[in-house]
Formats: C-alpha cells, structure tokens, sequence
C-alpha cells in the first residue's frame, strides 16, 4: 500500500484541512452574515470539486448512478449544508477554539450511528476511545 492509497493519509489530511477551516472561517465571518459566508464558502468548494472532477475525468453520466445513491448523495448533501451553516453561526458567536472540539462530537455520534444503523461493531477500546473524545470535547470547550 503507497501513502497515497492510505486511508490514514487521506484522514489526517482531512483533520489538517479541518483545522484550516476553522481558522480561516472565524476571521472570515468577522464582518459578513454567517449564512452569506457559507454561502461564499460553498461556491468556492463547488468550483474546485468541480475542476478537479473535470480536470481528472472523474465525472459520470447522471444515468449511471442509482436512485438510493442519489437519495443517500442528497440526505448528506443537506445535512452537510445544515451542519455548516451552524458551525458557520457557532464560529460568528464564540472562539474557535470551543467551538471546533464541539463540532468535533460529531466524531462520537458517527461512532453510535455506525453501530445503530450500519450494524459496525466496536470493542471495549473503541468504546472508550469515544468517551475520551466526548470527554476531551467538552473539557476543551468548556470555559470556566
């Protein structure tokens, strides 16, 4: 397996790219509307998915893909909207430091919902990993 072929590669990725997100979108809401910020932000990652889709010869005919893969595409493209214009609104009224580990609870309950609706099993490792994080979150973000 090549760096490039790592799901790890790609996740920690993800988490750096994460960070970035929270940085750059607290001073970015600074001096706009959330909702008009999210609205900015989307364009923008609509663009350069796009491009890369394009510029990679990724892209399919909308025939080729199922109706449960455009139901469930759909689901998490609107969840994916809500979720950012709330962490949009938490990001326009506390620090980024609070609020990204809150965000980050999101880890927890994908955990839950794995197990509830996939039928994923976890150890008692696993488990505990998620107390630590849910633990973790709220201790970050608390401020006394």
């Amino acid at each position: 397996m090549t760096l490039f072929t790592s799901w790890q590669f790609w996740a920690v990725l993800s988490a750096a790219f994460a960070a970035l997100t929270a940085i750059f979108a607290k001073v970015g809401v600074e001096n706009v509307n959330s909702d008009f910020a999210t609205l900015i932000r989307t364009v923008v990652i609509l663009l350069v998915i796009a491009g890369i889709v394009m510029a990679t010869g990724q892209a399919q005919t909308l025939g080729s893909i199922s109706s449960k893969t455009y139901t469930f595409l759909i689901l998490s493209g609107v969840a994916t909207g809500a979720s950012w214009l709330c962490y949009f609104r938490a990001l326009k009224l506390g620090n980024a430091a609070q609020v990204a580990p809150i965000d980050k609870l999101s880890v927890v309950l994908v955990a839950v919902f794995g197990v509830v609706f996939l039928g994923e099993r976890l150890s008692g490792a696993n488990w505990l990993g998620i107390a630590l994080i849910a633990a973790g979150a709220v201790l970050v973000a608390y401020r006394a």
